[in-house]
């Protein structure tokens, strides 16, 4: 099956310019004029009106747009008399990055279908260009539809957009952001994609397709070579479904790269369809099981883009690929398995697969792979859900400044985390009679907290962090910069926190 638009997310041809008469002067069909309004009116909207042919004051006398954070009015103009057949004023309210790029996402959908617009953004800070295009970018995606020619787009973004600023290094401002908002495209389609056609097989092979496409080195173990090395958490948790585990490397290594070039290992859960194994889900609680794999796509499409943004650190990702099915070898609870590396575990609970699959990643990345930091994304806990609900992702972290690195590459990015303890008084729950470890820590409560811990038992004493996304992961609706689905959370907090590590 064809996978155009899920590698190659529809994604507008962007360009800039610096001069909106110019641009406007330019003749083109079916164009449309976004301009920006800021909480108090201001020269830069009065010019980009001007600059249409349009009286400013009769223009926001008439129509009295509000200037809230991504509310947009419509305004369509006589064929013929002005440079655009439609004008779209856009409240960007207080200013703050999340605002523009609030804005620019409602943008992003009012403008799908069209075939040209043109951003007049005046002077704008560098990182409020930056918001406004990611903001667009991921507005404009919708999910694709599965047909009988394959995937396709749901509604296509608007063909091409121009963005009229004068600021420094606009060009490249611009295409880093398109750069990044099109690696959260990527990992919003591999979640959504449905899980009878993304398979751990499946997913290798976009991992291969990706990396061939960035110049990436990828190495894929499949069931017999993880039997033969000890990935007895993959091979547990697979062991139930007629698709076998995986467990991918891709790796990016900077032109630059000299033996102590920090490397980072990014770990993502890539279970590629959840039914709770042998403790089965409710029916209600499967329905959004294809994007229990997010973390792991989420990774892929970060080290693909680390290629395309010059990232200098060595980055590695591991795409720990599995699905959780129901058959007469399926794992059970009370099963001791031997991860890699040696530590037992006891099952607890054969819906808490995740963590399983992690463990053998970030075992192998310890004993293995020698990083600087190690760092491990996934859909992991009902319990983040419970604690931060959607909006922000819990972050645990062994270290202070890795911590506070990440949080504030969320802050820039418009991806808010919250860093939450990892209180090793909840430790000895995981202590088992039986084995090294159980997985699960009954009648303890704080959910997140002891799968963190969990973790935390298999990446020795490296600098570690640890996002569960199970709440932002995902979105019930179309709404700000997500849609409906898989978020691709993530994404752009792990590239602006690589683009600034050293």
């Amino acid at each position: 099956m064809p996978a155009d638009v899920i590698l190659d997310p529809p994604v507008s041809a962007w360009t800039t310019g610096s001069d909106l008469a110019a641009v406007l002067a330019d003749p083109a069909e079916d164009r449309v004029l976004v301009v920006p309004l800021s909480a108090g009116a201001t020269a830069e909207e009065a010019a980009a009106l001007t600059a249409a042919g349009l009286d400013p004051a009769d223009v926001l006398d008439t129509h009295e747009p509000e200037r809230t954070a991504g509310a947009v009015t419509r305004v369509s103009l006589r064929p013929g008399a002005h440079p655009a057949r439609r004008l779209l004023l856009v409240g960007v309210g207080d200013g703050t990055l999340d605002a523009w790029r609030s804005a620019g996402a409602e943008v992003g959908r009012a403008t799908r279908g069209l075939a040209a617009a043109v951003h007049a953004l005046g002077s704008p800070a560098a990182d409020v260009l930056a918001a406004w295009v990611e903001g667009c970018v991921l507005g404009g995606w919708t999910s694709p539809r599965w047909t009988k020619d394959g995937p396709v787009a749901g509604v296509d973004p608007v063909g091409s957009a121009v963005v009229v600023a004068d600021t420094d290094e606009a060009d490249d401002l611009v295409r880093r952001a398109v750069v990044v908002s099109r690696a959260q495209l990527v990992a919003r389609g591999l979640a959504v994609t449905p899980a009878n056609i993304k398979n751990p097989a499946w997913m290798a092979a976009q991992a291969r397709t990706l990396a061939d496409r960035h110049g990436l080195d990828v190495t894929v173990w499949d069931e017999k070579a993880l039997a033969s090395e000890g990935f007895g958490g993959l091979l547990a948790v697979g062991a139930g479904s007629a698709s076998p585990p995986r467990l991918v490397r891709v790796d990016h290594t900077p032109p630059s790269a000299v033996p102590t070039t920090p490397r980072v290992v990014l770990v993502g859960k890539g279970i590629t369809f959840d039914t709770g194994g042998l403790q089965i889900k409710p029916s209600d609680g499967m329905l959004a099981m294809k994007t229990d794999m997010s973390g792991s796509a989420i990774v892929l499409a970060v080290v693909a883009a680390c290629a395309e943004l010059d990232v200098p650190v060595r980055v590695t990702a591991l795409l720990a690929l599995a699905e959780n099915a129901v058959d007469g070898a399926s794992y059970r609870p009370g099963d001791v398995v031997t991860q890699y590396g040696g530590t037992t575990v006891e099952i607890g609970n054969t819906d808490a697969e995740g963590r399983i699959v992690m463990a053998d990643a970030l075992a192998y990345a310890d004993e293995q792979l020698d990083p600087d930091v190690l760092l491990d994304i996934a859909t992991l806990t009902g319990a983040a859900r419970i604690a931060l609900a959607r909006v922000m992702a819990p972050l645990f972290a062994t270290d202070d400044a890795l911590a506070d690195a990440l949080v504030r590459a969320g802050e820039s990015s418009g991806e808010t985390v919250w860093r939450m303890p990892l209180a090793d008084a909840y430790r000895r729950a995981l202590d088992s009679d039986v084995a090294d470890l159980t997985h699960i820590a009954d009648g303890v409560g704080g959910g997140a907290v002891t799968a963190a811990l969990f973790l935390r038992e298999f990446v020795g004493q490296r600098r570690w962090a640890h996002l569960d996304i199970a709440g932002t992961g995902r979105s019930d609706v179309d709404a700000g910069v997500n849609a409906k689905g898989g978020t691709g959370f993530g994404t752009r907090l792990l590239l602006r926190w690589l683009e600034e590590t050293r």
